[in-house]
């Protein structure tokens, strides 16, 4: 009896292999596509439209052009690096009653990745450079501080946060001094299929004007391989939950098209 029924377990983990294979197979790749301390080059496509703001009637849309590179430990630096460059493409009103659209401020960051087993942590400089093409589209001032990174991830998913501080120390005199903190949790809870949902929204604090908006987002995506690379499309509502100050986003659009390349 006990034979048989150790040959029906044998039988049914079997049966049941190819499919806990392709569970863990789309979990990992969800994971690589979705974890911003990924290793692997990538480009990423991410658009914030913002239809509703309070007490407003304008809306907003910013389109990032988003490129990650990592470098491998040399004997300068003997932990791995992730450079990653930003560039908006922006729509804000302009001082005549409409808008206007072009090239935003370009962000550049360095995270070294200082524990990659369990929990990864990675800490590392940020700046913006004042590339805008017009002031409404961005500060006008350089601006330096540094960007931390802690994610947990497992078969289910995602759970972690990201952490920016800026403040400006040059630039055009006549605008505005920038002192601004962001924190964007990422909780990313994979299905199968490579389906899974997400919550990403960023809470933004402006440390000079004692103004902050704190979104909370719930959407999903998927990801798929083409060939080496993995592909990832996903949409997230974001709803302001809580705000200080006037002018600020009440609801967001957040949608994107990321893509992590393979060797």
């Amino acid at each position: 009896m006990l034979n048989k029924m150790g040959m029906h377990a044998c039988l049914l983990a079997t049966s049941f292999a190819p499919f806990i294979s392709a569970c863990a197979d789309n979990a990992e790749t969800a994971n690589k596509s979705n974890n911003p301390l990924n290793l692997d080059p990538g480009m990423n496509l991410q658009d914030y439209y913002t239809p509703k703001y309070q007490d407003s009637n304008i809306h907003s849309n910013d389109l990032f052009v988003r490129g990650t590179l990592p470098i491998a430990p040399n004997d300068f630096i003997g932990v791995p690096q992730l450079l990653r460059a930003t560039a908006p493409i922006s729509t804000r009103p302009d001082p005549d009653g409409g808008y206007s659209t072009g090239e935003g401020d370009l962000n550049l960051f360095d995270i070294f990745l200082l524990k990659t087993d369990g929990v990864q942590l990675g800490i590392g400089p940020q700046i913006t450079v004042p590339f805008a093409d017009k002031d409404e589209l961005g500060t006008g001032k350089w601006q330096a501080g540094f960007a931390a990174v802690a994610i947990d991830a497992s078969p289910r998913g995602l759970l972690g946060a990201l952490v920016q501080y800026q403040r400006s120390f040059a630039g055009d005199s006549d605008r505005e001094q920038v002192e601004t903190a962001t924190l964007q949790p990422f909780i990313i809870q994979n299905l199968e299929h490579g389906w899974y949902v997400r919550s990403t929204g960023t809470w933004t604090y402006d440390l000079k004007n004692d103004t902050h908006y704190i979104p909370l987002g719930l959407g999903g995506g998927k990801v798929w391989k083409d060939g080496p690379n993995i592909l990832n499309a996903f949409i997230e509502p974001q709803w302001t939950v809580d705000h200080k100050g006037k002018g600020l986003p009440k609801f967001t659009l957040f949608a994107g098209l990321n893509v992590t390349f393979g060797k």
